[in-house]
């Protein structure tokens, strides 16, 4: 993966929002409750909010800067992973879910790690930022949905 400047980035980005809409949309129709599929559908549709948000910086629209500490509960971190099918329950996708924001998590991390250009350190960081928001979300809705019943 050879992605040395602020554009190379940012397309890369962009092509990784829309696949993570594309995998919350496959999410949401796997759900065989309405109003689970649709919490999917919701993330699917902030996944294409922030494609948006990319495509605006590139575009020299607006910056991309976040300085907000985000929580890690570390659920996610502990579930054995799981398996995509095609009846899969909404603890398997939010396990699903966890797992495929940590991973992007750590793709940006590394890829900030890897660059001494500051501005470009910057916006991974930040994007690092935003999946670990996700993460978060996701861990929060586990917590209250799984954790608490117990």
């Amino acid at each position: 993966m050879n992605l040395n400047s602020v554009s190379q980035i940012l397309d890369f980005a962009i092509e990784k929002e829309e696949e993570a809409a594309q995998f919350y949309r496959d999410l949401a129709a796997k759900m065989g409750q309405q109003h689970v599929g649709e919490v999917f559908e919701s993330f699917a549709r902030e996944e294409l909010e922030h494609k948006a948000k990319l495509i605006a910086v590139r575009q020299g629209n607006m910056t991309l800067i976040d300085s907000q500490r985000i929580t890690d509960l570390k659920i996610g971190d502990h579930l054995v992973e799981i398996v995509l099918s095609p009846d899969l329950e909404y603890k398997q996708a939010l396990i699903v879910a966890m797992k495929a924001e940590k991973a992007a998590f750590q793709l940006y991390q590394g890829l900030a790690s890897s660059t001494d250009d500051a501005n470009l350190k910057g916006i991974l960081l930040t994007l690092a930022k935003e999946e670990a928001r996700h993460k978060l979300r996701f861990e929060i809705e586990y917590e209250e949905n799984f954790l608490r019943e117990n």
